[in-house]
């Protein structure tokens, strides 16, 4: 069974690497596609170290490595950054693209080497093949990349390398390999950007909402490193190590990672975000429909909590009502989206910040609140939530503001038809698709897909769900022109719906970003 489910999604992996590579065929689609082939063998040396315990550190042992849908999203968003800023005649962005799509392919065949180098006996037909693969991905960076920019991919490596034994150690059993590549491989590039930015004198230039994201994401990651090392040596569950965790919080958010936002963006950041939330009045009608919401999320846990007894500790909620929250992230993200994305971007930011937070004061047990939010959220577990983590209301935060994230703002003259549905990819792919696929396949769902518990009936309500949200966001959103593309757009959907029923990684990451990739060509 477990061969039919990894041959089926690399099957639709290699579909979306084709149909990118059939409108962009440059010198990096040998690459990609040599890539692939050698994930396609190396995951499934990944999946017998996980199996038999021979990988150094501890993954999630609930699904296979997928190490081919995590190798194949990094690249494939560079030469589609690339791509569309080469349109628009963005030079800078065209430049960045190939950075980004070659240090993908250095992440994920490093990760391979890895894999290669631990199993024994050494499998040679995958080595041969692995290193056909990196001859080939060494000759094109060879041809394709200047001095600073080889040394830029080299860095990031770097980071990617001490990230990957500080983050892995410290959170046994959250990740698979593939998982690892893609939250660690982004964290390292973003960790990258920043330090390049502050030592280059572009302060002052760029948008502050993306400095805000490049300073968040690392001051949250460490933290978490910070916290993770000192409460190894001291009970974190006390007042007073709650105390310094507060005194600490504050300590780096105020005195290092505010001055550090305050030299990029050339402004104190207090004053920047009070003027820019009261630019306008839709920014305060938007934030006070967003708090409503807020609310009425902690309402549901309340309730669902509330229905325990004593002799159900181990009861867990059903797959239905854990979509509320889908349902309730659709109703945030689309007003944001047609009324104002930029304030959506900083809200977003912000939410994830919280979110994170929230879930160290649970991990470590700081008082008063890290009991209670561990007795809350017990009930809305499920199985990718192996680890000493709770991560899938993060993941799903994360699905849904990566396409405004990485919405090609510079590089936006250059879209047209499906690309402009860039920022709805996460609302289609994780709170429609996603959504619909799973409380239609555990209600209405008969015929299964071969090695899956997934629904043939789920992925087809999916599919017709994403088209009648794209009716919609075509009659509510001005900005959006479909004009042609649109059996494009049905098959970037089938594909990505086809994914969400293949896949054991978590989908509320790889669905939107492949449907980015794929609408943004």
């Amino acid at each position: 069974m477990v061969n039919k489910l990894l041959v089926a999604e690399s099957l639709v992996v290699f579909c979306i690497v084709l149909s990118v590579h059939t409108v962009v065929w440059d010198r990096f689609s040998w690459c990609a596609l040599a890539l692939a082939v050698q994930a396609f063998y190396v995951q499934h040396k990944w999946d017998r170290l996980i199996q038999s315990g021979g990988a150094v550190f501890q993954y999630r042992s609930s699904a296979n490595s997928g190490l081919l849908p995590a190798s194949m999203i990094i690249p494939l968003l560079g030469i589609v950054i690339r791509e569309r800023c080469k349109s628009s005649g963005n030079v800078y962005f065209e430049r960045y693209g190939v950075v980004v799509s070659a240090t993908g392919m250095a992440l994920a065949y490093f990760l391979s080497i890895i894999a290669l180098g631990i199993t024994k006996p050494v499998p040679k037909n995958t080595c041969i093949v692995s290193g056909a693969a990196g001859c080939a991905i060494l000759y094109t960076m060879k041809n394709s990349l200047a001095v600073s920019e080889i040394i830029e991919v080299l860095e990031v490596l770097l980071i990617f390398v001490y990230l990957s034994m500080i983050l892995l150690y410290l959170m046994p059993r959250c990740f698979t390999p593939g998982e690892a590549l893609l939250v660690l491989g982004g964290l390292s590039f973003v960790l990258n950007q920043l330090i390049k930015r502050s030592l280059s004198t572009v302060g002052g230039k760029g948008d502050p909402a993306d400095y805000l994201l490049l300073v968040t994401l690392v001051a949250l990651v460490v933290l978490g490193v910070i916290f993770a090392a000192l409460f190894l040596f001291m009970d974190s569950s006390t007042w007073t190590s709650s105390l310094f965790f507060y005194m600490m919080t504050a300590v780096l958010g105020l005195g290092i990672f505010m001055p550090w936002l305050q030299f990029l963006i050339k402004r104190h950041p207090l004053f920047w975000l009070m003027e820019f939330l009261l630019q306008s009045s839709t920014r305060l009608y938007l934030l006070g429909y967003w708090a409503i919401l807020v609310l009425s999320a902690c309402a549901v846990v309340l309730y669902q909590n509330s229905k325990r007894t004593p002799d159900s500790k181990k009861l867990q909620v059903s797959t239905v009502t854990r979509k509320y929250f889908h349902l309730l992230v659709v109703a945030t993200y689309i007003p944001g989206i047609i009324y104002d994305t930029q304030l959506l971007f900083v809200a977003s930011v912000a939410c994830f910040a919280v979110f994170v937070l929230l879930e160290y004061v649970r991990y470590f047990r700081i008082k008063p609140l890290g009991q209670t939010l561990r007795n809350l959220l017990t009930l809305f577990l499920d199985e990718r939530d192996s680890g000493p983590l709770i991560l899938t209301h993060i993941y799903l935060l994360l699905g849904m503001s990566l396409p405004v994230w990485l919405f090609p703002r510079l590089c936006a003259s250059s879209l047209s038809s499906p690309s402009t549905l860039l920022p709805y990819c996460g609302v289609l792919a994780v709170g429609v698709g996603d959504t619909v696929a799973s409380v239609c396949g555990s209600t209405l769902g008969e015929i299964k897909w071969p090695g899956t518990k997934k629904t043939f009936e789920g992925t087809m309500m999916s599919i017709f769900a994403q088209i009648i949200a794209v009716a919609l966001i075509l009659i509510f959103d001005a900005n959006v022109n479909m004009n042609s593309g649109y059996v494009w757009l049905l098959g970037s959907i089938t594909l990505v719906s086809l994914l969400e029923a293949f896949t054991t990684q978590i989908d509320n990451l790889l669905l939107p970003l492949y449907l980015h990739i794929l609408l943004m060509i």
